[in-house]
């Protein structure tokens, strides 16, 4: 069994992909709002912990941590992703069957403060040194998570945790982008790369690792979420406008002067294939469906 700890865009796709795939999965979620497919949902607020106390009862092989902060304060992050995943990760303790536990993180732990060049290609050996509360707070999950994973055993077999760091989310829905290219007054004043993961495809990931999980295979205990183009973000905004007879004639691009450019080499070497590759298969696939 499945638990799914936040079952909102990303966790519910998530959900509907196992679900789908014949496993039993179970969402929690702080609405009382049905979730897709008819799946079995629990509502609870992971920032309550008496809210919690239906899942002492569960003893899933698989736990999938994705909620996500209310707010962009410090005190948001810190209680949903760090006191909020301790507060999940306690009615577990007694659940010897746990083989793995997933978190979902951000990218945003790689601050731009630890003397890195915008040249530079990031990936899961360089060191996370956040330079932002977000981060911080994020970065205090992950090795939360790994603390109680070295402090549970679940007989012979260890339970396994892996952090999920997805770079910026895109799809159906999160269209910011896209109605910010419409309008170039909108456009940043300054010039940086970016990078971005289609949510199905970070949906699709997930699910893929959880089969390798309950089949005991190897996974990493991090990954980078994106796909394979890193680019500079006036680039997708002249393409998204062109995409929408948008005149960007008169527009001068600024030089790159931030951001990060991340590598998601871990995740290609799992085999998994993107439906998603980069920002113009993606967005061109939302535009024809728009």
């Amino acid at each position: 069994m499945l638990l799914i700890v936040g079952c909102g865009d990303l966790g519910g796709e998530i959900a509907r992909i196992l679900n789908i795939a014949g496993h039993e999965v179970i969402g929690v979620r702080a609405s009382n709002k049905p979730l897709l497919a008819k799946l079995q949902a629990i509502q609870a607020d992971v920032t309550n912990p008496a809210s919690l106390s239906a899942l002492k009862n569960l003893k899933p092989n698989i736990l999938i941590y994705c909620v996500a902060a209310n707010a962009q304060t410090n005190e948001s992050y810190r209680a949903h992703y760090v006191d909020g995943l301790k507060n999940v990760l306690a009615t577990q303790v007694d659940n010897h069957g746990l083989l793995h536990i997933f978190f979902v993180s951000s990218t945003r732990v790689y601050g731009q403060a630890h003397g890195q060049k915008i040249t530079d290609i990031l990936d899961e050996n360089t060191p996370a040194i956040p330079c932002d509360f977000g981060g911080l707070r994020l970065l205090e999950a992950e090795n939360a998570l790994k603390e109680f994973c070295l402090n549970m055993r679940t007989g012979a077999q260890a339970c396994k945790a892996t952090s999920m760091r997805l770079s910026g989310i895109y799809g159906s829905g999160r269209l910011y982008l896209l109605n910010m290219a419409k309008d170039i007054s909108r456009w940043p004043q300054e010039n940086a790369w970016s990078n971005r993961i289609h949510r199905d495809d970070a949906a699709r990931f997930i699910a893929f690792l959880c089969e390798k999980a309950l089949k005991k295979q190897a996974i990493e205990d991090c990954y980078i979420v994106t796909d394979d183009m890193p680019t500079q973000q006036y680039d997708v905004l002249t393409w998204l406008a062109s995409q929408q007879n948008i005149d960007t004639s008169q527009v001068k691009v600024p030089a790159a002067l931030g951001g990060k450019r991340l590598s998601n080499l871990r995740l290609r070497a799992t085999g998994f294939e993107l439906h998603y590759p980069n920002y113009r298969v993606g967005y061109r696939h939302i535009l024809q469906n728009a």
